[in-house]
């Protein structure tokens, strides 16, 4: 019937310079916050900046799946 989820994000990506920025920003949020949580021990300043990460990753991709949903209703993202 429709397109998937995964459809509707590579179209996006092809076609939104917006949806690619935040995509990028996603990337780069789930990067540093893998880094850190690679660490066996994480200081007091790191533990602030791994929960300042999630907070924004999960801003963008709320973002992000705002767009997707607009996408599945015949809006543009």
């Amino acid at each position: 019937m429709g397109s998937t989820t995964l459809d509707i994000r590579e179209k996006l990506l092809h076609s939104s310079e917006k949806f690619r920025k935040l995509f990028e920003e996603h990337s780069q949020y789930d990067q540093k916050l893998g880094n850190l949580l690679d660490k066996s021990f994480l200081s007091e300043e790191e533990r602030v900046e791994e929960v300042n990460l999630k907070k924004l990753k999960l801003q963008v991709k709320d973002q992000m799946e705002r767009m997707i949903r607009d996408f599945k209703q015949g809006g543009v993202g």
